[in-house]
């Protein structure tokens, strides 16, 4: 568990281990789902995802999950906006669904007028973000990151207030990295700007 608000039925963010096997009984996800496929090959009567694979499943979809080499899934549940409507099923290991911008490279995942999801990869010593970002939350997925002393390996999950953050670069051998803006500043919160 990475992040959680409420008891049974929470918003939350987690990494979810699957042994080998295991079904998970048909379910609904009131405030949606949003899935990176980590390791193994995660299922669901809509297909078989290996790693690599993002999944975006809308607020009042169901699902009956399961996996028969076993999987390991970075999920973040009920924290969509009820109108959301978008199904979205992106390979992020098929060369054409990223974009090179110079030393960044990007891979798009969702975006709308409350949230900017990708895949970041970075070259050692690029900053990762370059501007001023309302929010930011990462998953560090291969190589690391760097910020003054601190490095972040693999695995590492970072939740960033609103700001400027021109000392997170790309350590020594380059960075890949999930990366959600925007969604924690006025819509999380419920703020609204006059």
């Amino acid at each position: 568990m990475l992040d959680r608000i409420g008891e049974e039925k929470a918003r939350a963010t987690s990494i979810v281990r699957y042994a080998p096997a295991s079904r998970f009984p048909g379910h609904q996800h009131p405030g949606g789902e949003e899935i990176l496929v980590l390791s193994g090959t995660f299922s669901d009567e809509g297909g078989d995802y290996p790693a690599g694979w993002y999944l975006r499943n809308p607020p009042d979809s169901s699902h009956r999950p399961f996996t028969n080499e076993g999987a390991t899934i970075f999920v973040k549940l009920r924290q969509m906006p009820e109108d959301e409507r978008r199904s979205v099923r992106i390979n992020t290991r098929e060369p054409s669904s990223w974009v090179k911008h110079g030393e960044r490279e990007s891979c798009p995942l969702f975006t709308d007028e409350r949230e900017q999801v990708s895949l970041e990869k970075r070259a050692a010593g690029v900053p990762l973000l370059g501007h001023f970002v309302d929010g930011a939350e990462l998953l560090v997925l291969d190589g690391s990151l760097t910020e003054a002393a601190h490095q972040y390996g693999k695995g590492s999950w970072l939740r960033l207030p609103p700001g400027k953050y021109p000392e997170f670069v790309a350590g020594p051998g380059g960075v890949t990295l999930y990366l959600k803006t925007g969604h924690l500043g006025q819509y999380l919160t419920g703020a609204v700007s006059l």
